[in-house]
């Protein structure tokens, strides 16, 4: 079944508020099947909600709208449906009930354009929202189907999760998305290609090779539509993994600090970071993550070299010899935050993020990245860019993924 996602409201367009309805909703009807046909978004003008429609229902079987039914002025999508389906607002009971049990959970007093959000097309079927005030609307027009719900993510998450995807699946049958991931870090996406080349043109018929490309690293996603190919599917990915031996990092889609946490609780390790560049980015990637204090026990932010010195026990004269972003001082960072805060394994960064030079003229984007696994020290240096914002994110990655690789190595 093809699927067009349409996302709604001006906040989108004018680039105030980030569309990650979209990609989510992608996401989610790819891996339970779905073919995805186009995705657009759309003010919140009632003609240009209503043509964004109209198009749409020429290329899919399948709409699911996002945004604008909530109370206010300014969500037309609900009287816009109205106008499309050429039906008329009327008054849900159901949904009316759903809102003040709502507002009772949250103390919260009904105002009437809350009530109003009890008004729906009379031709539609109506979902609960389980976590809102604005129901999720089920039209139906010749064969096809217009799935509308609120742009709040996690009211939309909710209910594609619990009604939508379980109905569509109902509703029609769909052949599996299936797909093998992997990482890989420290190769350029143009010098991977090159080396994939030949394996991408022997990939059996119907087989994908796509390039997902972060922050220092890239997702390597190999796909095919049909169960029927997992056999082929799992030779390909041993296939892939050889060529990209290297720089192979992990199998699967998760985050670099989701792979190093699961290596670290499985080998019982610790860690600790020492970071100056990066000024504590690392330790917050590391501790968004649940359980993380199962193995990470802290981290000194040696922005400034006084606090290297008296914290870190960096010594000045390596400091004044090899500048503070050098091997040198990093190794020393990483020995000594390791022994300092008592850990198996720790991480120290030094660099210069911009966007002024550094030290000795080196350029901005030098880094020094030092990780240590027991008693073995590795240390290695990148230029990951001119874009402060960018480098930090850059470098956090780069450091994570290190120390990952020196952990499977044993």
């Amino acid at each position: 079944m093809k699927v067009e996602i349409i996302t709604i409201g001006d906040e989108l367009l004018i680039g105030q508020v980030i569309d990650t309805n979209a990609t989510w909703i992608a996401h989610q009807l790819t891996s339970h099947g779905s073919e995805i046909a186009a995705i657009s978004s759309v003010g919140d003008c009632s003609e240009n909600i209503f043509n964004a429609i109209d198009v749409a229902f020429e290329r899919a079987d399948i709409l699911i709208l996002t945004g604008g039914v909530g109370p206010t002025n300014d969500d037309r999508t609900k009287h816009t449906l109205c106008q499309y389906f050429h039906t008329a607002l009327e008054f849900n009971d159901e949904v009316l009930l759903n809102i003040e049990s709502i507002f009772l959970k949250r103390n919260l007093q009904l105002n009437n354009l809350t009530y109003k959000q009890a008004y729906v097309p009379a031709s539609s079927n109506v979902i609960q929202n389980r976590e809102g005030t604005a129901p999720i609307l089920w039209f139906e027009k010749e064969d096809k189907i217009l799935v509308s719900m609120p742009g709040v993510p996690y009211e939309m998450q909710t209910a594609m999760d619990k009604d939508v995807i379980p109905m569509l699946k109902k509703r029609f049958q769909v052949t599996e998305y299936v797909s093998r991931t992997c990482i890989v870090s420290g190769i350029t996406e143009s010098d991977l290609a090159s080396k994939l080349a030949d394996f991408e043109l022997l990939l059996p018929s119907g087989f994908s090779l796509s390039y997902l490309p972060s922050l220092g690293y890239i997702r390597l996603r190999l796909s095919v539509w049909g169960n029927e190919h997992k056999t082929d599917l799992k030779q390909q990915i041993r296939n892939l993994k050889k060529i990209v031996k290297p720089y192979y990092v992990s199998k699967g889609s998760k985050l670099p600090e989701e792979i190093l946490s699961e290596k670290l609780q499985k080998k019982e390790l610790t860690l600790s970071t020492a970071e100056s560049c990066t000024g504590g980015h690392i330790a917050h990637k590391i501790t968004l993550l649940p359980n993380a204090s199962k193995h990470y026990i802290g981290s000194i932010v040696s922005y400034a070299n006084s606090v290297k010195e008296q914290l870190l026990n960096v010594d000045n004269n390596t400091i004044e010899t090899h500048g503070v972003v050098s091997k040198e001082v990093v190794e020393q960072m990483v020995d000594n935050v390791s022994k300092t805060l008592n850990t198996n394994c720790s991480i120290a960064v030094s660099g210069y993020m911009g966007p002024d030079v550094g030290q000795n003229n080196q350029s901005v984007g030098t880094v020094w990245i030092a990780t240590k696994y027991n008693d073995e020290i590795i240390s290695h240096k990148h230029n990951v860019g001119i874009n402060r914002e960018y480098n930090i994110e850059r470098t956090a990655n780069l450091a994570i993924l290190q120390l990952i690789k020196m952990i499977g190595k044993f």
